[in-house]
């Protein structure tokens, strides 16, 4: 009875070490100067990789997956858990956008499903991660006689990691697009952005569009893989 109990408990544990085995972490480091990085890797099966990532209460926290197969996603975990997620790819997509609530180290677990990995299925994945400071909130104006704009005043912006502001005008015109023109009041840069039918675009020669989503009541747009400007829904329509 005992030899018994000692090889179901050998078998346990062998089980148990089985799975954590499948589960491999890695450090998120950002390059120097920067708050964007990109990884490119493979996995099999039931593989799992946990990228950890260490952000204070207050950060906003964008991620994004793509993958050669539609089963592969990832879930964002907060400090001290193992298995409660604050984000679940499978049912919220492969794009997330968090305000962070605490300190810590975050785990953003890459995976595919149960369907797929049991037949050993491999998977290419890119994952793109950025994370940036707490921004102050926007200034709006409206309407200026004698201009062309409805509205100018201050939105919140980030270059990489540093959180800052930029000036800003608007015109809406009749064929109800928007141009919203900006300025970095830290570097001078200046942008403009064009809004249409839900799409946007921006038509400086150096700046390419690489986020565009809309959360709740504002627009976040990242710009060149580090420029990231946030354009709430009352600038592009009024009050």
């Amino acid at each position: 009875m005992l030899l018994r109990h000692y090889i179901l408990a050998c078998l346990l544990l062998l089980f148990t070490l089985c799975i954590s085995a499948q589960i491999k972490t890695i450090d998120l480091i950002f390059p120097e100067w920067e708050s964007h990085t990109e990884l490119r890797s493979t996995f099999v099966g039931d593989e799992i990789t946990d990228y950890l990532l260490n952000a204070n209460k207050g950060d906003k926290l964008y991620v994004t997956l793509a993958s050669d197969i539609t089963s592969c996603y990832f879930n964002v975990l907060p400090p001290g858990s193992d298995n409660v997620a604050i984000f679940i790819g499978q049912n919220e997509g492969n794009t997330c956008s968090l305000t962070l609530n605490e300190n810590g180290t975050y785990k953003i677990r890459v995976y595919q499903m149960r369907s797929s990995a049991r037949r050993g299925t491999k998977v290419n994945y890119t994952l793109s991660v950025s994370v940036m400071d707490e921004i102050p909130e926007p200034h709006i104006e409206p309407s200026i006689s004698d201009t062309p704009y409805q509205a100018k005043g201050t939105l919140r912006a980030a270059n990489g990691s540093v959180a800052q502001n930029v000036s800003f005008s608007v015109i809406r015109k009749p064929d109800d697009s928007i141009e919203i023109q900006t300025q970095n009041t830290n570097t001078g840069v200046k942008r403009i952005f064009k809004f249409h039918e839900n799409s946007w675009i921006c038509t400086n020669a150096d700046c390419s569009l690489s986020y565009a989503k809309i959360s709740t009541d504002e627009w976040e747009l990242i710009c060149n893989g580090f420029e990231k400007y946030y354009i709430p829904d009352v600038v592009i329509y009024g009050d």
